[in-house]
């Protein structure tokens, strides 16, 4: 589709690509009421938001709609991703939402400097996660506990009990979990989680709990290169509790705040909330309990819950407004 430049950007919505997985879930139809596609496997991933060359994203609202992500990003640069992107030819984030039936493997993302010894293309992921809901029981294991060794891990990397090494966390909703490279990780059975994540597809699979994969053998491990990705030093909690009170008044938590890749908010909101995204970066402004409608004037979007709509960073004021009763709980991601 050939884009001249003569169309205002506005909240652009996206349309899923949905990835199937053999550790799925129906938590995607069950809590956010989608409308699965046909699929042979579960499906396990929904690629909100994404800008690569194999998967790209396309607009669903509004002028551009049938329009790439990547096509607006080569049209209109930093008039929308913003001066934080310091001239990024591709969207530097990724959105995804995760539905877990079964527990993901244990995995790891490498850093920058594991990048460099591993090669082969490996590219840099830290990434957040946001418990939209969870299932009784559901746990999530994020980083080596305090007293783990590295001999124990290479000695119980192949076993079941290796999860014995982890943080462990029961899951619950509104929850948020830091997972920087480096960080050993699994994603508990009944959760559905929003994942915010650099632009990356890179991860290291160490164990898959004895789990065939949809053709019946075993998933492919890569433990040499997980074993050069674990961060053995980092031991902090990446659980960062919900926000918690009543809702008298529009309340802002910051989740992520130093992380050089990307900064999240958790808005609780009982009334109009007004924003300005200042040409600095784009706002993606992600509905996870009740309906929101976000812009101003006329150029305006709906957002259900699960998804995203991303605010260009040309866009400057705008507001959040609750359509439902109750208050409605909004993820925002900037960089």
């Amino acid at each position: 589709m050939n884009i001249s430049g003569s169309e205002k950007l506005y909240p652009l919505k996206f349309h899923p690509i949905y990835m199937e997985r053999v550790w799925g879930g129906t938590m995607m139809s069950e809590y956010l009421s989608r409308e699965l596609p046909p699929a042979d496997a579960p499906i396990g991933e929904s690629w909100e938001l994404v800008d690569r060359d194999d998967v790209k994203s396309v607009v669903s609202n509004g002028g551009f709609a049938g329009v790439t992500l990547q096509e607006l990003v080569q049209k209109f640069g930093a008039s929308l991703m913003g001066r934080a992107a310091h001239g990024r030819k591709s969207f530097p984030l990724m959105v995804k939402l995760i539905d877990a039936g079964e527990r993901l493997s244990l995995q790891v993302h490498p850093d920058e400097k594991a990048c460099r010894e591993i090669g082969g293309g490996a590219e840099p992921k830290t990434e957040m996660w946001y418990v939209i809901a969870n299932r009784p029981g559901a746990e999530i294991f994020a980083g080596l506990s305090r007293d783990a060794t590295r001999v124990q891990l290479m000695e119980m990397l192949d076993s079941p009990d290796v999860d014995k090494l982890m943080q462990t966390y029961k899951s619950q909703e509104g929850d948020a979990y830091f997972i920087t490279s480096g960080t050993l990780h699994a994603i508990g059975a009944g959760n559905l989680i929003l994942e915010i994540q650099q632009n990356s597809d890179t991860t290291y699979r160490v164990n898959d709990w004895g789990r065939l994969g949809t053709d019946g053998k075993p998933r492919t491990l890569h433990k040499v290169e997980g074993m050069k990705s674990i961060n053995l030093m980092n031991r902090v909690s990446p659980r960062i509790p919900r926000a918690v009170g009543k809702c008298s008044f529009n309340r802002k938590v910051d989740i992520v705040k130093m992380c050089p890749h990307f900064k999240v908010s958790d808005l609780r909101l009982c009334s109009v909330w007004q924003d300005d995204t200042g040409m600095e970066s784009f706002h993606l402004v992600s509905a996870v309990k009740n309906r929101i409608e976000v812009g101003r004037d006329e150029l305006k979007a709906i957002v259900v819950p699960g998804e995203t709509v991303l605010v260009p960073a040309c866009f400057g004021h705008y507001t959040i407004t609750p359509l439902d009763e109750g208050e409605a709980t909004v993820i925002k991601t900037t960089l």
